[in-house]
């Protein structure tokens, strides 16, 4: 996942909590299954990685969230370094909901975004570069922690963010853009159709040269890269994902949907339009 731009509302007593747009960049030869129940963890909705066997973006039944993206350091990546996909799954597995399925029986449990993000910091030096974004909807906690950082994890504050592949609101043109769209989007109406959410994210348009970051590739994969929907030959925008929590009195509802560019058949087609969708409620209380 590659970019992410959400909208946190904790205080809602009736309406959204939680907005999320995001795309997913990823090789186009990784293997992945789109977005559904996993077998082995019934209490999880996510894609999967096959190869790392953990995932970008997720939730669970009893109301946990994660997603991840690359820290973008080039020169500072190792081979042998543990996959950061499992990081995302760890968590939505780590609830009662999670632990009961099986899947993960061996994981601690961990109560809260924050207590789990501070594990994750104490070994965080042994992954590649990483940004972490963890919820609890019935807690109303969401959390950040990146380990390319000084910042120690953190709850986040009520607003408009984004993440790409630096710090938390670090102003990449495509975040940029992207988190003021979605926030003038809500603003219009609080409850934008899923589909609105996807299609603000399929933007292929580059940043201009001057406006480029340098992260310490070349010009040309930079500027291929400040899209927010990137195409190239072997690595682009594999999916989108549009997610919407909201507060219902004492009820917390849950919706996404997912458009990839890979139905199932781990061959990528352009343009992506196969989709999938569901809604749950949350089924946990805080005591």
């Amino acid at each position: 996942m590659c970019l992410i731009v959400f909208d946190w509302r904790p205080d809602a007593v009736d309406g959204p909590l939680f907005t999320l747009a995001a795309n997913r960049d990823e090789f186009f030869r990784r293997t992945a299954e789109p977005i559904g129940w996993w077998s082995d963890a019934p209490a999880v909705l996510a894609g999967r990685d096959l190869l790392g066997g953990g995932t970008w973006l997720g939730m669970s039944r009893d109301g946990r969230f994660a997603a991840l993206t690359n820290y973008r350091a080039p020169h500072d990546m190792r081979a042998d370094a543990p996959t950061r996909g499992t990081l995302v799954s760890d968590w939505l597995s780590s609830g009662a909901a999670g632990a009961n399925s099986g899947a993960h029986d061996t994981h601690e449990s961990y109560e809260t975004p924050l207590a789990y993000l501070r594990h994750v910091a104490q070994t965080g030096d042994i992954y590649n570069g990483f940004n972490l974004l963890v919820g609890d909807w019935t807690r109303r906690e969401l959390a950040w922690y990146c380990n390319r950082s000084n910042l120690a994890p953190a709850l986040l504050a009520p607003g408009t963010h984004g993440i790409s592949n630096a710090i938390l609101d670090t102003a990449w043109p495509k975040l940029v853009k992207k988190r003021a769209e979605l926030g003038s989007l809500l603003t219009r109406n609080a409850m934008p159709p899923l589909e609105r959410l996807i299609d603000l994210m399929r933007d292929p348009r580059v940043a201009p040269d001057d406006q480029l970051p340098s992260t310490g590739i070349a010009l040309e994969r930079e500027r291929a890269l400040s899209a927010a929907f990137i195409e190239t030959p072997e690595y682009g925008t594999r999916s989108t994902t549009a997610l919407r929590v909201t507060a219902l009195g004492d009820i917390v509802n849950v919706a996404v949907a997912e458009r990839s560019d890979d139905n199932g058949s781990h061959r990528i087609v352009r343009p992506g339009d196969f989709e999938r969708s569901f809604a749950f409620n949350v089924e946990r209380e805080v005591v």
